[in-house]
């Protein structure tokens, strides 16, 4: 088993689990272009929207040292998701709009009131899948930049979650092993952290000038 033989419909936790030895050997044996690999078929699954991201992620804790993983792991995410939402922006512009109408203006709306906070709310809470996200934000106004980093900024909490969870791969029987409910309220909290304090300085009183 090599990652380039590694396809995306393999993306199920008993494959990875199967084959953790064997793709960690060929690590050992080319660390390097293990890692390439790695990079380019982490970006294939998160630019087309394909189930398997947070399983790759586990992979990456598995095989690669957590320095290393999170870098693999938060720029291919972010790469993966830009060029999904530039695909949304030119390519899928129609489709979406009549897919997504609904969610979409929930997006605007929140885009208008809370520009780069609302984006980052997103990525923490569960509320939005993560493909989801990617396509709508390719229909708003947002520089691709400002995406860029609020994106890769809110995604790393849970990416060092489930990176350090992927050490332990073997004794994983489900993705419900590492994302608890509790985990995910914290997850919500902190995405709303922003937004509630902006909401606060925008209802506190004007200074009264002496």
């Amino acid at each position: 088993m090599t990652f380039a033989s590694l396809s995306p419909g393999m993306l199920t936790l008993d494959a990875l689990k199967t084959h953790h030895h064997a793709l960690l050997a060929q690590v050992g044996l080319a660390p390097l272009r293990s890692a390439l690999l790695f990079f380019s078929l982490y970006v294939l699954v998160s630019a087309l929207s394909i189930p398997g991201a947070a399983l790759l992620t586990l992979l990456a804790g598995a095989l690669f040292s957590l320095r290393d993983a999170a870098l693999l792991v938060s720029f291919a995410s972010t790469l993966g998701a830009t060029l999904a939402m530039l695909a949304s922006r030119y390519l899928l512009r129609d489709w979406i709009q009549q897919r997504f109408a609904r969610q979409m203006k929930t997006v605007n709306s929140g885009i208008e009131r809370d520009g780069a906070r609302y984006l980052f709310a997103l990525r923490l809470m569960p509320l939005f899948p993560f493909f989801l996200v990617n396509l709508l934000m390719g229909l708003t106004r947002m520089t691709v930049l400002r995406y860029w980093w609020v994106s890769q900024l809110a995604m790393l909490p849970a990416t060092l979650v489930f990176l350090n969870a992927g050490r332990e791969l073997g004794k994983l029987s489900s993705l419900r092993d590492i994302v608890s409910p509790g985990m995910l309220f914290a997850f919500t909290l902190l995405g709303l952290l922003p937004l509630v304090t902006r909401w606060l300085f925008s209802r506190s009183p004007p200074s009264v000038k002496k």
